[in-house]
C-alpha cells in the first residue's frame, strides 16, 4: 500500500508549538473520525446557571469509550469548562441535580468487578468539588433515577432487567440512610416516570413471568424463538408515601408500550400495540400503536385512536392543562408527513383538529410554550437541520432559525433555558446555550458550552455546500457537495457519490458526513451526498416519490447530479466511485446493474433479492409499501422486477461488499446472494463479513477496517494506486495507534 489511502498517519492530538509559529494542517484520516469525542447527558441545574455533562472520550487500545463528568457555567462558556471526576479505565454518566443545586447525582461502575463492569452504582458530588460519596449497593446495580420535584427523595430502578424494581433514598440522609424498596411488584419494572408533585410514581410491567422461559435459559437452552410469545403489559402507579399500587390498565388485546403524564397528574397517556408477537417487533410497534387516556384517580379509560395501520406519538398534555396533542401521519393514512393532532382533554368523543397542514414537512412536538399558544419542534430543511414552531390556533408553521448547519434544540423544563446541539462542515457536535427563546434565531447571542474535539482546527478540511440540480423529469433535486482539500476552479476531480440510507433520511450540512467525505476530500476527492427521491428534507411528494417504483427516480436523481458536476467541470467522469450503506446500499447495488459509469462500488448492507428479503428482515410494512402495495405472496412481480439480482448480468463494475453476520434490518443472505452472482459472472469482488447483530457495525476497530479497506478499493479501481494489503493496513493501523495511545 504505497499510498496515502491506507497509511493513517500523524498524531491526532494538536501538537505543541511555540508562540507565533504556524504549523501546517494535515488532511483528515479514519481513525480522527474513531477518536472524536462527544458531550452529551447535559444537566441544566435549576437556577440554569451551571451545566453538568458527560464527555466520552475513546480509548483506541481498548476499542472502547470511557466517560468523565464536567461542569460549565451558562454565564461564562466553555472557557469555564471543568472536568470534575477522573477515572481512567471506567465511566461516569448521566449526572442530574437535586432539586436546590446544591449537589449532584451520577451513575458510574468505578467500583464494579471487571466481569461486572456494565453495574452501575450512584454517587454524589458537590459542584464545587470534593471526593464524591457512594450512595447506593444495588446488587446486581442501577438503572435509571431521578429526583422528586418537592427535593425529598431519589427514585431509582435496581436489580436484572428481569427482576428490576423501584427503591427511594431520602434526600436528607442521602449518603448515610440506607434505601428503601419502593415497589415489591410480581413482575418487573419497565419504563418508569415520576408526577410532577413527587407524590406518585408511573410505571409499566408485563402481567406475568414466564418462568419457564428464565429457567431453560440458565439451564443452557438459549435457542431463539424468533417473535417468541411474550406476556402483555400494563400501566401502573404507587403512591411513594403509602407504597400502595394500583393498575390503570387493563386491556387483555393489547399491551401498553410507552406512557405520558400531565403536569397535574390526574391524566395518563398510554400507547398500546396490539397483543400479537407477529406485530410486536420493534420496528414495527410504530405501525400498529393507538391511544388511550387514562384518568388517574377513577382508573377510567378512554380509546382515542383506532389507526391499527398507523402509528402515532405519545399524548403530549399543554401547560394549561386543558388540552392534549400527539403526532401521526396527515389524515391518519400511512407514510404520510407527521402532523399534530389536538383535543380538549375531557372533550370525550370530540373529533380531533389536525395543525401543520400547510407545511410540507414534519410537524411534531418537541415542547409547548408555556402559555400553550405555540408547539416547538426541530425538522429537516433542505440539507439543514432547523428549529420550528406551530402555532396552536392557526396552526401555521414558522421556521425558527436559519443556520447553514445541521442544529437541534432543546428545553430544559425547570430551568426553561435552551440548548441548541450544533454541527457544520467545519464544526463538530458542540453544544451552546440561550436563555430565552427570542435569541435562538440570533447566532451572536449563543454561548458555547462544549467543544469536545479542538484537535480539528488543526486538520485540513474541504470545503461543503448545498447544491441543486434538475433530474430527468424536471425535479429540482438538492444534496451536498464537498470539494477537495486545496480545491482549484477548473481542475477536475475524482468523484465519490456517497448515498445515505433510509432512503427517508437526507444528508445535511453537518460534520463529515457522507461515510467520511473529509477523508476522501483531504486525499483530492470530491464527493456528492445526494438527497434523491425517497429522502426527507424536501416535501412529502419528494420522500414518496419512490412508492411502486423503488428505483427509478432515485437513480435518476443521483445521475444527473453526477452530471451536473461533470458539466461544471469540478468532476472527472472518468474517475468516479459509489458507495453506501442501508438504502445506500439498495441504490449501490441499482447503479451496478443499470450503468458501468462507475469505476468502483462498495455496497454495505444492501438488499439484493426483495423477494427473499421481504422475509428474512425484521421490516415488512414499509417495504410493502415501497413496491407497490401487495404482499409479496399476491403478487411476486413488483418485488422481482425492482430486485437488482434480476439484472445482475448487466454488472461490470469492480463491487465490494460489506454486511454485519447477524445484521436482522438488511441480513447477510442479501449479501451472499450479490456475491455469489458477481464471483460466477468473472466481476471483481470482495466481501467483508463483520460480526455482531446490529445493522451497523458494533465495534470501532471493524468500522474502522471497513472505512480504510473500503477506500482502499475506490483508490484502487478509480485512481490505480495499488492492492489492499492486511499487512500494511495492520502497521499503518499499529504505528499510529501507538502514537495516539501515548498522547491519551
Amino acid at each position: 500500500m504505497r499510498t496515502r489511502s491506507l497509511i493513517i498517519a500523524a498524531a491526532v492530538a494538536l501538537p505543541c508549538v511555540a508562540a507565533g509559529q504556524q504549523t501546517a494542517k494535515r488532511p483528515m484520516d479514519f481513525l480522527d473520525v474513531q477518536l472524536l469525542r462527544s458531550a452529551g447527558a447535559l444537566a441544566v441545574s435549576p437556577d440554569g446557571r451551571s451545566v453538568l455533562y458527560a464527555l466520552a472520550v475513546p480509548d483506541w487500545k481498548e476499542a472502547r469509550s470511557t466517560t468523565d463528568i464536567w461542569l460549565v457555567s451558562t454565564d461564562r462558556g466553555v472557557a469555564s469548562a471543568r472536568q470534575l471526576t477522573f477515572t481512567k479505565d471506567k465511566s461516569e454518566g448521566s449526572p442530574a441535580w437535586s432539586s436546590d443545586g446544591s449537589f449532584f447525582v451520577f451513575s458510574s461502575n468505578r467500583d464494579a468487578p471487571a466481569d461486572a463492569s456494565g453495574q452501575n452504582q450512584l454517587y454524589v458530588m458537590r459542584p464545587d468539588g470534593g471526593e464524591s460519596r457512594r450512595i447506593t449497593d444495588a446488587k446486581d446495580g442501577v438503572s435509571t433515577f431521578e429526583f422528586t420535584r418537592d427535593g425529598r427523595w431519589l427514585v431509582y430502578g435496581a436489580g436484572k432487567a428481569e427482576d428490576r424494581q423501584l427503591w427511594l433514598l431520602p434526600v436528607a440522609g442521602i449518603d448515610s440512610v440506607p434505601a428503601v424498596q419502593l415497589t415489591k411488584h410480581a413482575a418487573p419494572i419497565g419504563t418508569w416516570a415520576l408526577s410532577d408533585d413527587g407524590k406518585r410514581v408511573f410505571f409499566l410491567a408485563p402481567d406475568s413471568v414466564d418462568k419457564d422461559d428464565r429457567e431453560r435459559r440458565d439451564k443452557k437452552f438459549t435457542a431463539t424463538v424468533r417473535n417468541q410469545p411474550v406476556p402483555p403489559s400494563s400501566l401502573w402507579t404507587i403512591d411513594v408515601a403509602t407504597k400502595q399500587e394500583k393498575r390503570l390498565t387493563n386491556d387483555a388485546t393489547f399491551s401498553a408500550s410507552s406512557f405520558s403524564v400531565s403536569r397535574d397528574g390526574r391524566w395518563a397517556g398510554v400507547r398500546g400495540i396490539k397483543n400479537d408477537r407477529y406485530a410486536r417487533n420493534i420496528t414495527e410497534e410504530g405501525i400498529n400503536g393507538d391511544l388511550w387516556l387514562v384518568n388517574v384517580m377513577t382508573g377510567q379509560a378512554e380509546r382515542l385512536t383506532t389507526n391499527i395501520d398507523i402509528g402515532e406519538g405519545n399524548l403530549s398534555f399543554a401547560p394549561d392543562g386543558r388540552t392534549m396533542a400527539f403526532t401521526a401521519p396527515n389524515d391518519f393514512k400511512y407514510f404520510r408527513d407527521q402532523r399534530v393532532f389536538l383535543r380538549g382533554i375531557e372533550n370525550a368523543g370530540s373529533q380531533w383538529r389536525e395543525i401543520g397542514d400547510s407545511y410540507d414537512g414534519d410537524v411534531t412536538i418537541a415542547w409547548w410554550s408555556e402559555d400553550s399558544k405555540t408547539i416547538y419542534f426541530n425538522d429537516g430543511v433542505r440539507a439543514t437541520n432547523q428549529l420550528m414552531s406551530v402555532d396552536v390556533a392557526t396552526g401555521k408553521v414558522n421556521q425558527v432559525t436559519n443556520e447553514k448547519a445541521s442544529l437541534s434544540v432543546t428545553r430544559d423544563d425547570r430551568s426553561k433555558r435552551l440548548l441548541i446541539t450544533y454541527a457544520d462542515p467545519k464544526t463538530p457536535p458542540s453544544h451552546y446555550t440561550v436563555a430565552a427563546l427570542t435569541d435562538v434565531s440570533d447566532r451572536s447571542k449563543w454561548l458555547r458550552l462544549t467543544d469536545p474535539n479542538p484537535q480539528v482546527a488543526a486538520l485540513a478540511l474541504g470545503d461543503a455546500e448545498e447544491i441543486t440540480w434538475k433530474s430527468k423529469d424536471g425535479k429540482m433535486v438538492g444534496g451536498v457537495l464537498v470539494k477537495p482539500v486545496g480545491y482549484k476552479a477548473g481542475q477536475r476531480y475524482p468523484l465519490i457519490v456517497a448515498i445515505h440510507g433510509g432512503p427517508a433520511g437526507a444528508d445535511v450540512l453537518g460534520f463529515n458526513g457522507g461515510y467520511g467525505a473529509q477523508i476522501y476530500a483531504g486525499d483530492g476527492y470530491a464527493v456528492l451526498m445526494p438527497n434523491y427521491r425517497g429522502s426527507t428534507n424536501y416535501g412529502e411528494q419528494h420522500r414518496i416519490d419512490i412508492v411502486g417504483d423503488y428505483f427509478k427516480k432515485g437513480y435518476e436523481d443521483i445521475m444527473t447530479g453526477v452530471d451536473h458536476l461533470i458539466a461544471q467541470g469540478i468532476v472527472d467522469g472518468s474517475k468516479m466511485g459509489a458507495l453506501g450503506w442501508s438504502a445506500g446500499g439498495h441504490w449501490s447495488n441499482w447503479i451496478l446493474v443499470s450503468t458501468d459509469r462507475f469505476k468502483s462500488i462498495s455496497s454495505g448492507a444492501g438488499t439484493t433479492n426483495w423477494i427473499s428479503m421481504f422475509a428474512q428482515s425484521d421490516v415488512q410494512r414499509n417495504r410493502q409499501e415501497y413496491l407497490g402495495g401487495k404482499l409479496p405472496y399476491d403478487d411476486f412481480e413488483p418485488y422481482w422486477k425492482q430486485s437488482p439480482i434480476r439484472y445482475i448480468k448487466n454488472a461490470k463494475t469492480p463491487t465490494m461488499i460489506h454486511v454485519v453476520d447477524g445484521d436482522p434490518r438488511v441480513p447477510r443472505p442479501q449479501s451472499e446472494e450479490l456475491h455469489m452472482a458477481l464471483k460466477k459472472l468473472g466481476v471483481p469482488t470482495e466481501f467483508f463479513v463483520y460480526p455482531g447483530n446490529t445493522h451497523g457495525i458494533p465495534d470501532p476497530r471493524n468500522r474502522l477496517l471497513k472505512s480504510v479497506a473500503e477506500k482502499a478499493w475506490m483508490d484502487k479501481w478509480i485512481l490505480g494506486k495499488g492492492d489492499f494489503r492486511w499487512r500494511d493496513v495492520l502497521k499503518t493501523l499499529e504505528d499510529r495507534a501507538t502514537s495516539v495511545s501515548t498522547m491519551q
